[in-house]
């Protein structure tokens, strides 16, 4: 018994594909267009802010590229500083000659409930930031979770915008994560995106994991 033969899928009309075409060489032509003024080159202030997850996520993946790229790096962690995660793990174990990471953080307010030792820990964390961000051989820097310190003041975000503003060398990238990022770092950040919490697993009873969360 032979076995009946497919119907072939038809073919798009000609003067489809032909519009199609046309469309795409418009889109090129457009897209060349607005490329051919974008020469120049900028370290940017990066934020990572809201109530979704992959704040910190996105920042560790800028951190992999710049590794990819041969080119130096660090990470300061403010508040989660204590917490073993895979991304410190791989980054101390693996490419320490290219990313230098500092955990300075001593885990969340409720925590420590000790505001005094908070404080101090944050300026810790600064310090160490300014010092790796005025190293122009330093070409990104992440702070994560900085803007949980900012949040309740524990740093001053004059004194933080003024630094990037003055003493950031030109190429020098600087990403700053956590949620509620105040409004006078969004406005003179180069690039903001605010993630967006529509499902949690944690709200369904299910716990932080390695691998998702750390």
């Amino acid at each position: 018994m032979t076995e009946p033969h497919a119907t072939p899928e038809p073919e798009p009309a000609v003067d489809e594909l032909a519009r199609h075409a046309r469309k795409m060489a418009k889109k090129k032509a457009a897209r060349d267009k607005i490329m051919a003024g974008k020469e120049g080159e900028k370290g940017l202030i990066i934020v990572h802010t809201g109530a979704g997850k992959g704040k910190s996520s996105s920042g560790f993946g800028m951190i992999l590229r710049c590794v990819a790229h041969g080119m130096p790096s660090a990470v300061v962690q403010f508040i989660k500083g204590a917490w073993d995660t895979g991304e410190r793990r791989l980054l101390t174990t693996h490419f320490a000659d290219l990313c230098q990471f500092h955990a300075m953080g001593e885990g969340f307010t409720w925590e420590t409930q000790d505001k005094t030792r908070d404080i101090a820990a944050a300026r810790a964390g600064w310090e160490k930031a300014k010092e790796l961000i005025r190293n122009p051989e330093v070409r990104l820097v992440l702070l994560d979770e900085i803007n949980i310190a900012l949040r309740y003041d524990y740093l001053d975000i004059g004194e933080v915008l003024e630094f990037l503003k003055s003493e950031k060398p030109p190429l020098t990238h600087v990403v700053l994560t956590g949620r509620n990022a105040k409004e006078e770092l969004i406005e003179a950040a180069d690039l903001v995106t605010e993630m967006t919490l529509v499902k949690h697993p944690f709200r369904a009873g299910i716990k932080a994991q390695p691998g998702v969360e750390f």
